[in-house]
């Protein structure tokens, strides 16, 4: 019964609740969008970190981020490999470089180093090429996403690295920088040539832990031996370059702001709207408490009122969101709207019109019931 009444309400007005349900679904794509852009930078941020087999990192003493980072002498890789408990160690190199298109002009690219035997680092989700092309002296992997950008229309296609002549052997697809700079991935040797590296230097040191070994304690006694280092486990150093990128840098903490200005939005449309049309119906509601119906059951009213529009413009709204994120996959900034985010905002969505209602609520609840005989 309560419900049926709020529907009729709302619907009795058909342009002012379409108004509510465009301002809800504004609402809910904003707040999407910018929580999926909050998601996916934190994916870009970390997604080579977490694409390693690493247990890992040991990097330069007060490393922030995984793009920008000073150089380590190769003397802390044989450090690291004489620590108990670790099974295996190597170099890994990655550094900003500038990228000569064939066509002309210049991009500045990240170039990401490995060592291709043991496969704890390097390229995946590969599309066209193969790993092993990576073998050959001065060839390189870049994203598909960035082809266009750095000039190359085809395998095979020669290009300039500072200076030193490559060939682009291989294309994955969707991996992402937060800095926007294209990852460019090479073999360690290929990618100290290119940038013309030091060879008793590197960046990072990466391995793995032996099957049993306690990795806390296998981390200290790393910390122990290299004190000029900062070593971290994967998660951790993860953990670290995203926080770095979402919030010392206030990227994250804008895309939070906007997010929090879109619920506001929503809720003062929605809370405009329902008292609207509370006020209208003041009458009915008069004579409801004329009759005897209890407070509860005006409560059931509004609240149920709220409960529909929180429903039928969530619904546009996470739909519209959810292709918005998809189209975003062939573009440089990733949006991403998973499951657990489209319930989410339902539940946000629901509390933002319960909240916007308690207006509404107080209005039938201060009304004089007597109103209806002075009619």
């Amino acid at each position: 019964m309560a419900g049926l009444l709020a529907w009729r309400n709302l619907a009795h007005d058909r342009s002012r609740f379409v108004v509510t349900l465009v301002g809800i679904s504004f609402a809910v794509v904003l707040i999407a969008m910018q929580l999926g852009l909050f998601l996916g930078f934190s994916d870009s941020a970390t997604n080579v970190i977490r694409h390693t087999r690493a247990d890992f990192w040991v990097v330069p003493k007060g490393s922030r981020n995984f793009e920008i980072t000073m150089p380590l002498n190769e003397r802390e890789l044989y450090l690291a490999r004489s620590v108990p408990g670790v099974a295996h160690a190597e170099a890994l190199l990655v550094q900003f470089a500038i990228w000569k298109k064939p066509g002309g002009g210049d991009e500045s690219v990240l170039l990401v180093g490995s060592d291709l035997n043991t496969g704890l680092a390097g390229p995946w989700d590969i599309v066209a090429g193969h790993l092993e092309d990576l073998r050959r002296p001065d060839t390189v992997m870049i994203d598909r996403l960035f082809a266009e950008t750095l000039g190359v229309g085809a395998l095979g296609t020669t290009v300039e690295i500072r200076g030193q002549r490559a060939r682009v052997v291989g294309f994955t697809q969707g991996i992402r920088s937060f800095t926007t700079n294209p990852w460019v991935f090479a073999s360690y040797r290929t990618a100290q040539h290119l940038t013309q590296f030091a060879e008793s230097e590197t960046n990072y040191v990466i391995g793995t832990f032996e099957p049993g070994a306690d990795p806390l304690r296998v981390r200290d006694a790393l910390a122990r031996i290299l004190p000029r280092t900062d070593v971290n486990l994967s998660e951790q150093f993860a953990a670290r370059t995203r926080d770095y990128w979402m919030f010392a840098t206030g990227a994250g903490a804008s895309v939070l702001v906007s997010a929090v200005l879109g619920l506001l939005v929503g809720m003062v449309i929605v809370a405009q709207v329902l008292y609207a049309t509370t006020v209208d119906h003041l009458p009915e509601f008069g004579t409801l408490r004329a009759m005897g119906a209890p407070r509860a059951f005006i409560y059931k009213v509004i609240l149920s009122q709220a409960v529909i529009s929180a429903t039928l413009g969530h619904l546009p709204g996470i739909t519209v969101s959810l292709l918005l994120a998809k189209a975003s996959e062939s573009g440089a900034a990733l949006v991403l709207v998973p499951p657990s985010l489209a319930i989410g905002l339902f539940g946000v969505t629901l509390a933002m019109c319960v909240l916007a209602s308690v207006i509404s609520i107080r209005k039938a609840m201060d009304i004089d019931p007597a109103m209806v005989f002075q009619r």
